[in-house]
């Protein structure tokens, strides 16, 4: 008998971790972090399953609402091996670095605080550590090319297919065995739309008895890639003609390069006004030297320029501050400067102390890329929230908030629909890694469109497949 148990990304956007038993083999898709309302507790609380008895960790990609808690399971007692592409085991070394770091600050600041209270035992030290993380990349990988078969005991084999949401993502393919039929569960991990800027689309597949599908934007459809280009660039250059300054809270990865890339094609083209453009952001100063580093993964466009020396995610006017004095320069340079900081749904990160000098003035522009959790900082200034509280101070939002979600990393409605349209006598499709009113959109679209019943997993229940 094969079951599948969502303890995370059911109903929710975060801590995807699905638990697929098949037989005695037990294996985990993706091991990731809560963001958002909430979070840091269920990342803190013991795993509803016991690690030591997972044989596989499979791992779609390495956003940390993926992968944010897999040192934390190596710690819990995981003993099995790791499987990814190795895109993506290059860039979770580093997201998960950065993350340990993080942690780490968090309870130095959570413990300053209580011991100033008088109750600084009661902080908790932090989810993990470097030394953990490290541990993580001592384990043996299983480094797979997309469509490259592997063999699991029990007659179970894994292949991974490009899902087009970041450089190395993966949907996850397993084929198995059972009264003597061969069976196919597929997991899309997060899948990205068709039209993308600077990675190959995702790949199609035929055959699956049974879909699990991502549905983070399944009740809606982002405008069109050229629409949203032209808006990004527009919003740019109306910025800088009135000498504001313009604030991208951006993701490390995937996000930064694709706006880098655009940057840098608006420098060639003679669009782009006279500005001091900063990414601010250690860690996506190293995802980007990655994207450099895998050409293959690449469009053609972007694999021909590195191929022939040219860095496509860089330009004159661009300057990588790498420290904190460098960052803390930025704030001399008043205006007609690009800024591009993490953390992406301004969660931490060297994008709140930009957004604390300049989200008050009504010259600057924050422009949003990608999709906010509820709960965060980003969520509340997209909302339309007059003040927002910035390390305890009180801001007024009177910057110019452009929401632009046709940079989207995610699939829309329609792409999902379309891409589950290629399978071919489809039994069973379940529903994850979305929230639950947008999921109901999603359940009915697919209804009416594809005429299958689409099941939305609830956390904690197992379904047999």
């Amino acid at each position: 008998m094969a079951t599948v148990t969502s303890y995370g990304a059911a109903q929710t956007v975060t801590g995807s971790c699905h638990l697929v038993k098949i037989g005695p083999i037990q294996i985990l898709i993706d091991c990731g972090m809560f963001q958002g309302d909430g979070g840091s507790e269920n990342n803190y609380k013991p795993f509803e399953f016991d690690p030591a008895e997972i044989d596989f960790l499979i791992i779609t990609h390495a956003h940390l609402d993926h992968i944010g808690r897999v040192p934390k399971l190596i710690k819990d007692g995981f003993k099995g091996k790791i499987i990814s592409t190795q895109p993506t085991h290059d860039i979770a070394n580093i997201m998960l670095l950065d993350s340990a770091r993080i942690l780490k600050e968090e309870y130095k600041t959570l413990r300053r605080k209580a011991r100033r209270r008088g109750d600084e035992e009661r902080i908790s030290e932090p989810l993990y550590t470097e030394d953990h993380v490290k541990e993580v990349f001592a384990k043996k990988w299983q480094i797979l090319e997309y469509f490259q078969k592997h063999k699991l005991p029990k007659h179970i084999h894994v292949t991974l297919g490009n899902a087009g949401h970041i450089m190395g993502s993966a949907f996850v393919m397993i084929d198995y065995t059972e009264e003597k039929t061969t069976k196919r569960v597929v997991f899309s991990g997060d899948i990205g739309s068709p039209h993308r800027l600077i990675i190959d689309t995702l790949d199609k597949i035929e055959e699956a008895d049974t879909l699990f599908i991502e549905s983070t934007y399944g009740d809606r459809n982002h405008r069109s890639l050229k629409e949203s280009v032209n808006e990004f660039k527009q919003t740019i250059i109306t910025t800088l003609e009135r000498n504001g300054n313009v604030l991208i809270p951006s993701f490390a990865l995937e996000r930064t390069q694709e706006i880098l890339w655009l940057l840098n094609k608006m420098f060639e083209d003679n669009e782009l006004p006279k500005c001091r453009v900063f990414l601010d952001s250690p860690l996506a100063i190293k995802a980007t030297r990655l994207y450099n580093k895998y050409p293959v993964h690449l469009n053609d466009e972007l694999e021909y320029d590195i191929s022939n020396d040219n860095d496509p995610f860089s330009f004159p006017s661009l300057e990588s501050t790498s420290t904190k004095e460098e960052s803390m320069l930025i704030n001399k340079v008043k205006e007609r400067a690009i800024i591009i900081a993490g953390s992406g749904m301004c969660t931490g990160g060297r994008i709140m102390h930009h957004l604390k000098h300049r989200l008050w003035n009504k010259l600057n522009t924050v422009i949003f890329v990608g999709f906010q959790v509820g709960g965060t900082l980003g969520r509340r200034i997209i909302d339309g929230d007059e003040y927002v509280k910035i390390y305890g101070e009180d801001i007024v939002v009177k910057a110019q908030v452009e929401t632009i979600n046709g940079f989207s990393a995610h699939a829309d409605q329609n792409d999902m629909i379309e891409w589950i349209s290629n399978f071919k006598n489809l039994k069973n499709l379940y529903l994850i890694h979305g929230e639950a009113e947008k999921m109901e959109i999603f359940s009915e679209a697919i209804k009416n469109k594809l005429n299958y019943d689409a099941t939305i997993m609830q956390n904690g229940v197992s379904i047999e497949l």
